[in-house]
């Protein structure tokens, strides 16, 4: 039986049909929010995966280019891997979600949502967040829900719900909160320098607007949804840890964990983890969680250490930032280069400048979004964190962590008509010890004004995070979390800016979620962070853009033209521009307003082509004087080719001041001679005179 359910939400409505399709998964959800349509559903298998200490939550956004109007490119015609947007989208739905799921729960579970069609006033992604909350609700799937999420841009300065397409390119604000019915649970959040009340005010208009969602799902639960399945739990047994807590006396593990050098820890943790394998030989099944149970070991002493006695693994204050240490130039022959290092996190991000026809192609589901000029890109090879794995290409961490820096930057660069190039950004982690992310960021600023790209302010990022207690007013937040705080805490809230205000937040929980006094306290520790690491650290490196681009990086030469000129310089097929670029060796791009841009190395051949460009769009007159080579020989004349294929006539009586019998007397095909215009004969052809060059 179907059951539809209607709301207002922004002023379109949201519809979703409950029984209507995809029956035999455990929720499903049939969305129509104006005129885009989601399908979203949940899914777990019957029994827990053996061998794992994790929950194995799979969450996929999936672009269907008929949703658009599109058939797939390619040689198959049909869709590939998951694009850049689409692992984006899965990330931010999986952030808050997975939190609500039973800790010990091990269940494999899948939230998939499909993108059926695209209404460029709602966005699609939006529904997607949506279904898959809704799906989850009224499933069987055990979940601590409901959870809303809400999206807010700003358009000359005013808060816009939910914001279409157009507004959310280009507003100044891309804003999505996840919400319980008590706390925001997930912020994702791409700035032009929004200050830091506003973001404040911002969240909390998504988080009000959430509590109507969550109502909403909840007169849904009550009448369509499923009883919540029981499962096997997989929680460590009670008297497994107070066995190890006999061997191990919580004063041993306190100071196993006291170091602020990662590898030291990590051999601590094995001798005790030996020592507790010896102990437990007879227990079978202790050994098979013995690895888990010394995590959740140590997490506790952490968290105690942290909470109680605001004493941090490293020694460091709670608001005191690592060791602090940035280079530029490290890295010779390329555009631009940095390093950047915080503790035993450090980054080396590298730029590379290219004309604009080098930007990244993007075909998905938004037709206002069809290339990026700036790429930024983010590697974490194994050797980072002293582990040995095959690379197989970048995941889905390491998309978000690049993308996260690429948000951060975006607002500062320069534009296409100040600075036209394509810019690609690349962050090697040389070595990971918590929010390589935020490092990226810092890394990224100063090889970008390194390379001379003239960035308009400095771009800071740093991450804080947070343990807490039984009661909402117990907690501490610390400020640049290493791994250990990272992995043991409640909270990653990473936040980009300048000085003027917040370009970037990205915000992960694995607690119900958070107060408002933590969210403030956490935006203000981040914004002295962030003036503290670009006053004592990257301003003392490279305080500013340098003027002019390094010595191995492409040129740029603009010209402007009348653009009813363009087709002369492309030539018949692309033959001219072409020819212009085998005899020069530059690339050369043409707006469709006539904006030339001659990009090369070599200075004097840049010149030549521009001056070729310059012939071929000039209008002739008599008196201008060209150089150009014979191409032809004719008994009445030789016909001169002034600039690819441009070319005029010399009438044998204008080759020289003598009078001469024959062409072939003066002039030899491939020479090199001055012309003087004369005009256009009777025919329409350019009239050159070699005799009366002045």
């Amino acid at each position: 039986m179907t059951k539809t359910f209607t709301m207002d939400l922004a002023g379109r409505t949201l519809r979703v049909d409950i029984g209507r399709v995809a029956a035999q998964a455990n929720g499903a959800a049939f969305i129509q929010y104006g005129e885009t349509t989601v399908l979203s559903t949940a899914t777990a298998s019957e029994k827990p995966r053996d061998g794992i200490d994790f929950f194995p939550l799979s969450v996929e956004f999936e672009e269907k280019l008929y949703a658009v109007g599109k058939i797939p490119g390619g040689f198959n015609k049909r869709e590939g891997k998951a694009s850049e947007n689409a692992v984006l989208t899965a990330r931010v739905i999986d952030r808050p979600m997975r939190p609500l799921f039973p800790k010990d729960y091990r269940n494999d579970v899948t939230l998939n949502n499909m993108v059926m069609s695209v209404d460029p006033e709602c966005r699609p992604e939006l529904v997607a967040m949506l279904g898959s909350a809704i799906a989850t609700c009224i499933s069987d799937i055990p979940f601590d829900g409901p959870c809303a999420m809400t999206q807010m841009g700003m358009i000359d300065g005013e808060f816009v719900v939910n914001p279409s397409q157009e507004q959310w390119k280009n507003g100044d604000l891309k804003l999505t909160v996840a919400s319980t019915a008590q706390k925001v649970i997930m912020i994702e959040a791409g700035a032009n320098e929004i200050p830091e009340d506003k973001m404040i005010e911002a969240i909390y208009k998504a988080h009000e607007i959430n509590q109507t969602i969550i109502a909403f799902i909840n007169q849904m639960v009550a009448e369509v949804g499923k009883p919540k399945h029981s499962y096997t739990s997989c929680a460590i047994p009670e008297e497994m840890f107070a066995a190890m807590k006999e061997i191990v006396t919580p004063e041993a593990m306190e100071e196993a964990v006291f170091t602020d050098v990662k590898q030291v820890r990590e051999e601590n943790i094995r001798q005790i983890t030996e020592k507790l394998e010896e102990a437990f030989a007879d227990k079978e099944e202790w050994l098979e969680v013995l690895d888990e149970a010394v995590y959740q070991y140590q997490k506790k002493t952490v968290r105690k250490m942290i909470l109680k006695d605001h004493k941090r693994p490293d020694g460091r204050k709670i608001d005191e930032i690592r060791p602090l240490s940035a280079e530029v130039d490290l890295i010779p022959r390329v555009h631009g280069s940095a390093m950047f290092t915080r503790g035993q996190t450090q980054i080396c991000d590298v730029v590379t400048l290219a004309p604009l026809s080098e930007a990244q192609r993007v075909d998905g589901l938004d037709e206002n979004v069809t290339e990026k000029r700036y790429m930024h890109h983010y590697n974490f090879p194994s050797y980072s964190v002293g582990e040995t794995k095959p690379s197989r290409g970048p995941g889905r961490r390491e998309i978000g962590h690049g993308a996260l820096a690429e948000r951060a930057l975006l607002p500062v660069l320069p534009s296409t008509e100040e600075f036209p190039y394509a810019i690609r950004a690349v962050s090697e982690t040389f070595e990971s010890n918590g929010s390589t992310s935020m490092a990226s960021t810092c890394a990224s600023c100063m090889s970008l004004m390194a390379a001379g790209v003239p960035i308009k302010k400095m771009v800071a990022g740093i991450s804080c995070g947070l343990v807490t207690g039984d009661t909402d007013d117990d907690y501490i937040v610390l400020t640049d979390i290493q791994g250990l705080e990272d992995f043991f805490g409640d909270m990653d809230f990473k936040v980009t800016g300048t000085k003027d205000g917040i370009t970037a937040i990205q915000m992960d929980i694995k607690i119900h979620g958070l107060t408002r006094p933590i969210v403030e306290e956490a935006i203000r520790r981040t914004r002295e962070a962030r003036f503290f690491i670009m006053d004592e650290c990257m301003s003392k490196a490279i305080a500013a853009p340098r003027e002019t681009v390094g010595k191995y990086a492409p040129k740029i030469i603009q010209i402007q033209i009348d653009p009813a000129k363009i087709g002369d310089v492309v030539g018949q097929r692309g033959k001219t521009i072409n020819e212009i670029i085998d005899r020069t060796g530059v690339t050369i791009d043409i707006t469709d307003d006539g904006n030339v841009s001659v990009c090369g190395t070599d200075a004097a051949k840049m010149d030549e082509a521009v001056e070729m460009i310059k012939i071929i769009t000039t209008d002739f007159e008599q008196g201008q004087i060209f150089t150009g080579k014979v191409i032809s020989i004719k008994e009445f004349g030789a016909f001169i080719e002034f600039a690819p294929g441009k070319e005029g006539m010399v009438h044998i009586s204008k080759i020289s001041k003598e009078r001469i019998e024959h062409v072939e007397d003066v002039l030899t095909l491939g020479d090199v001679v001055k012309v003087v215009c004369l005009g256009k004969d009777k025919m329409g052809r350019i009239s050159f005179s070699i005799k009366d060059v002045q």
